[in-house]
């Protein structure tokens, strides 16, 4: 199957989904190339990226699955 690369946008406002949030991230481990997670402490909010190798259909579930989580937003930006 054919794969893209792609970036997921995270803002995370509720810590509390944070543990669901990386157990997710650990789950898709194996697509992921890389991960940067900046905590805005003035703000209390986390922004994270993560680069992925997959099929879009595995992004897709991946960023809906995130955004199903109380707190989280995301955006998904796919490559040509």
């Amino acid at each position: 199957m054919e794969t893209k690369v792609a970036l997921i946008g995270i803002v995370v406002e509720n810590p509390e989904s944070v543990m669901t949030l990386n157990a997710l991230l650990h789950e898709y481990g194996a697509h992921i190339i890389g991960r940067i997670g900046i905590p805005y402490h003035k703000r209390g909010i986390s922004i994270i990226s993560v680069a992925m190798d997959a099929p879009p259909d595995v992004i897709s579930a991946l960023a809906g699955k995130l955004g199903m989580l109380d707190g989280v937003s995301t955006k998904t930006v796919y490559s040509k």
